[in-house]
């Protein structure tokens, strides 16, 4: 199967290349905040994270805070979902106009766990029934 190359989401000029690598097969996401590129990815680990620090009750309630354009969870999902980049200076970069672009990273990062195309590890489970 090809490697799929995903786009950096936000604000990309051609003369300015995403300079992180970014796994798509991971789940991972490229994002520019100003002048600061980060890779996130929605892991468990973060996700719960986030999860705990917004006081979320479900998951829908976790995806509809890291989709929309809440303050507190986008911090929380810059903080705990970046897997490359430095957190911090995007933090410190984030302006309002940033919001609508790590709404829309946020969402590819969480759909990752929706692809139909994980089946999982058949032949372990084989093997361990």
């Amino acid at each position: 199967m090809a490697k799929e190359e995903k786009k950096p989401v936000g604000i990309v000029t051609p003369t300015k290349p995403f300079p992180l690598q970014v796994n798509g097969a991971r789940g991972e996401v490229a994002l520019w905040i100003g002048d600061v590129p980060l890779v996130i990815a929605a892991t468990m680990g973060g996700l719960s994270a986030v999860s705990t620090r917004l006081e979320c009750k479900s998951f829908q309630d976790l995806f509809v805070r890291l989709s929309g354009v809440e303050a507190a969870a986008t911090l929380a999902g810059i903080e705990l979902l970046t897997v490359k980049g430095d957190r911090l200076a995007a933090i410190d970069s984030l302006r309002l106009k940033h919001f609508p672009a790590c709404a829309a990273a946020f969402s590819a990062a969480l759909s990752h766990h929706f692809d139909d195309g994980d089946e999982g590890n058949g032949e372990a489970v084989e093997k361990a029934a």
